[in-house]
């Protein structure tokens, strides 16, 4: 019997996300185990551990797949800082809402990472926080803001957006009061923006 050509390392990797995902989104993350993983890709447990080391790392990777370029798709560059604002946050929040629509188990795998502080979740809101940082730069740029620290600013405006971003607390809105706190959320971060040295 020939035995199969060896595959590489990133190939098996690949292929275990893929397979993970998957079985997630159909099951849910609660139901799957490493071994029904490793079972629907005919290779040991064991092998599977090899790439991820549990349950929780193969979620922050499949995550980071997701949201690796979410933040970077979302920004219009041609428009003054406030309507650039609100665009990102729209366009986000429609990402999200999306997602726990079309992906029911997409939420649990949030929940899961949000207990497990996974790296994903962190590297997403660094990346939201660069994307706020820079439309901030740009409004103190054209004198519409008055902010002597953009970047303090920016983790200010996030925190404040979390309400109409973050998954836990979008998933128990509907989608235009969601809109119309965003929208007022943002006119309120317009105006601290102009109107402090924040």
């Amino acid at each position: 019997m020939a035995r199969r050509p060896r595959r590489k390392a990133e190939e098996t990797r690949e292929d275990i996300l893929s397979m993970a995902e998957q079985l997630f989104r159909q099951r849910g993350f609660v139901a799957v185990s490493i071994a029904d993983i490793a079972a629907a890709l005919g290779m040991s447990p064991a092998n599977v551990f090899k790439h991820f080391h549990s349950k929780t790392a193969l979620v922050d990777a499949i995550a980071e797949r997701h949201l690796s370029d979410v933040a970077d798709r979302f920004v219009a560059e041609d428009l003054p800082p406030r309507e650039q604002l609100l665009r990102f946050v729209l366009r986000l929040l429609d990402s999200h809402l999306e997602d726990i629509q079309k992906n029911p188990y997409i939420f649990e795998m949030v929940l899961v990472s949000i207990d497990a502080k996974i790296e994903a979740g962190r590297r997403y809101r660094e990346k939201v926080i660069q994307k706020l940082e820079a439309i901030i730069r740009e409004g103190v740029a054209e004198g519409r803001y008055h902010c002597a620290d953009p970047a303090r600013a920016a983790i200010t405006v996030s925190d404040v957006l979390a309400g109409v971003l973050h998954p836990v607390l979008i998933v128990k809105d509907d989608k235009e009061t969601l809109v119309e706190r965003a929208r007022q959320i943002v006119d309120f971060a317009d105006t601290a923006l102009q109107n402090s040295a924040c």
